[in-house]
């Protein structure tokens, strides 16, 4: 992992966000907005390999560069990009730069939820195994998160403050390749490279 941007102090809790940021939407910015009422900072990871699709549409200096404009100095807010995408992955790099005592909570959507829930990870019982190593904050999105029998403990609903179920990185580019308004989905410090990376 290397870390590109990191928030001042040492917490006690931490926030993960992964995501693709193809590109970061107000979304993205929303949960780990919300996640500071039950974290101390939360680290935005863009791995340099996804587990679950092929990297496409902005290149990875560009994402990396929306971000850090995102983000834009927030006080509690971190950047970091990660080798590898499983969260199991991504919570082994943290602990070497966060230290071994730190709490770890990724934070996700209810569809990020049920990919990681229904990833092969190679042997029965992989997930329950990876949930003892950090826990989830899970928002609703198209619905509420029904975590499978046994797990509850280490899932947590996130409640955001609006409605997001409908802003998502593909609605975006769908909307600046249809030529509808896409603005409202974006930060403001991004909209401008957003038109020129997707337009």
């Amino acid at each position: 992992m290397e870390i590109l941007h990191r928030a001042d102090g040492h917490p006690s809790r931490l926030g993960i966000l992964p995501g693709t940021f193809n590109p970061v939407t107000v979304a993205h910015l929303a949960l780990a907005q919300a996640a500071l009422t039950r974290v101390e900072q939360v680290l935005f990871v863009l791995p340099r390999a996804f587990p679950h699709k092929e990297y496409a549409g902005a290149l990875f200096e560009d994402r990396v560069a929306m971000l850090r404009a995102a983000l834009g100095g927030h006080p509690a807010f971190s950047l970091a990009v990660s080798q590898r995408g499983l969260f199991v992955e991504i919570a082994s790099e943290c602990r070497h730069w966060y230290g071994p005592e730190v709490a770890l909570s990724f934070l996700c959507g209810r569809d990020a939820a049920e990919r990681a829930a229904g990833w092969d990870y190679g042997h029965p019982g992989a997930w329950a195994e990876m949930l003892r190593q950090f826990d989830l904050l899970v928002a609703a999105r198209g619905g509420e998160y029904q975590p499978p029998a046994g797990l509850p403990s280490a899932i947590h609903g996130l409640e955001l403050t609006g409605e997001f179920d409908r802003v998502s990185a593909t609605e975006v580019r769908q909307r600046v390749a249809r030529g509808q308004p896409w603005e409202h989905l974006v930060p403001p410090a991004v909209r401008q490279r957003v038109k020129e990376i997707y337009g």
